[in-house]
């Protein structure tokens, strides 16, 4: 279990993580939502008393158990599964921050329901998701997120609850004498790697494992972003590509949990920047069915990288938040299908529109789903004159 002293500087890399994220300071006053799971009480109680002390607004959410959670996707009717509370629109728009704190009491609750229920409510949610994103756009919002460990997520890692607790605290630095300065330290690495990328005038990314063999366009007017603050713990380096030209094949040997579903073995052809054939050696009526939830679910809405001398995460963790962030032996990639991110976009973020994203190859989708490939690597930049430069190898960034 995670100490009080544990907890304490969870809480203080949170609230880095949130004001690190904000392109605007916090002032007295402002809405911090804090969504938590049961089994985060206690470093919602702590991050509470910290938002009080700066003279912040917290609201407080719980997030559905599991039960709650099954009887919605099994019961609910379509009129249910597209409801939106009232007040939730005034909410996002008022909102500062927001902090979600995972402790997920089960990964597998929902394998049973339809897949189409799920889509539906994530589509029904995703005006509300697009207005946080705007807002964030403009400055005056920010998130952050972190997961707490569980037996749940401990048993489907396949190890102990005490060795999974270890690789948290390692992971965000909890036992450092100030794990802010160590986030501090891995923000200034990762932001001069991110010059150099933004510097190379790349025509696109050619990723080669034993199971890959992928040709990604950078795209116009793009730029890389990651350890942002936004996710904790969060090392990767990531752009949204130019979906239209992605072509090849990509293999994910890490298995993922999405709505109670576990995929495994995914294998995702691409032509003319769709997903034409895919299969997974478990879970693959549901990766079908996911890919099918609305125009852009079989498009590319990031590339991303992780350099293994940041991340201390070396075994398979049952979480994406963890598992897209992989270091051992040689780091990782992953490829999310689905919705682009605005922050990978060079120029004025607030010049965006659905529009322009669909002129410059910034997908839009309900979905984000992120698949993770830790194999042996070597990926390559191709630049606009054809001058081939390998940027990424054995697992590390070659600066």
């Amino acid at each position: 279990m995670l100490t009080e002293k544990h907890l304490e500087n969870y809480a203080d890399v949170l609230w880095w993580g949130l004001t690190t994220a904000r392109r605007q300071r916090f002032r007295k006053g402002d809405l911090v939502q804090i969504r938590f799971h049961s089994g985060a009480l206690r470093l919602a109680e702590i991050l509470h008393r910290k938002l009080i002390e700066k003279g912040l607004q917290p609201i407080i959410r719980l997030a559905r158990t599991a039960d709650m959670e099954s009887s919605f996707y099994h019961l609910a009717g379509r009129q249910q599964l597209a409801f939106i509370p009232p007040g939730e629109a005034n909410l996002s728009q008022r909102l500062n921050g927001s902090i979600f704190l995972n402790a997920p009491e089960s990964l597998t609750h929902l394998r049973t329901a339809a897949p189409e229920s799920i889509a539906a409510a994530a589509v029904a949610a995703h005006p509300l998701r697009t207005l946080l994103e705007t807002r964030e756009i403009r400055g005056d919002y920010a998130w952050t997120l972190c997961m707490l460990p569980t037996d749940a997520l401990a048993h489907h890692a396949g190890i102990s609850l005490a060795r999974y607790t270890r690789q948290v605290v390692n992971a965000c630095f909890l036992e450092a004498a100030s794990p802010v300065s160590e986030w501090q330290r891995i923000h200034r690495r990762a932001a001069t790697i991110k010059r150099w990328l933004d510097r190379l005038p790349v025509a696109f990314f050619q990723v080669e494992s034993a199971s890959t063999d992928l040709v990604i366009p950078l795209g116009a007017r793009r730029r890389w972003a990651g350890v942002s603050g936004r996710n904790i713990p969060s090392f990767e380096l990531f752009v949204s590509p130019d979906w239209r030209g992605v072509r090849g094949v990509y293999g994910a040997d890490q298995p993922s949990f999405r709505n109670g579903n576990r995929v495994r073995g995914v294998r995702l052809e691409f032509k003319d920047g769709r997903v034409v054939r895919s299969a997974a050696t478990e879970g693959g009526r549901f990766l079908k069915k996911q890919l099918a939830m609305d125009a852009g679910a079989c498009r590319v809405g990031e590339f991303s990288l992780t350099d293994r001398r940041f991340s201390k995460i070396d075994r398979f963790m049952a979480n994406t938040l963890f598992d897209e962030n992989y270091g051992g032996r040689f780091g990782n990639c992953h490829l999310a299908l689905g919705s682009s991110y605005a922050n990978t976009y060079a120029g004025d973020p607030k010049k965006l529109s659905p529009a322009a994203k669909d002129r410059l190859g910034f997908n839009q989708s309900a979905l984000h789903w992120d698949f993770v490939n830790t194999e042996k690597k070597r990926v390559t930049a191709v630049l606009i004159d054809g001058t081939r430069k390998v940027v990424y190898e054995n697992g590390e960034f070659l600066r």
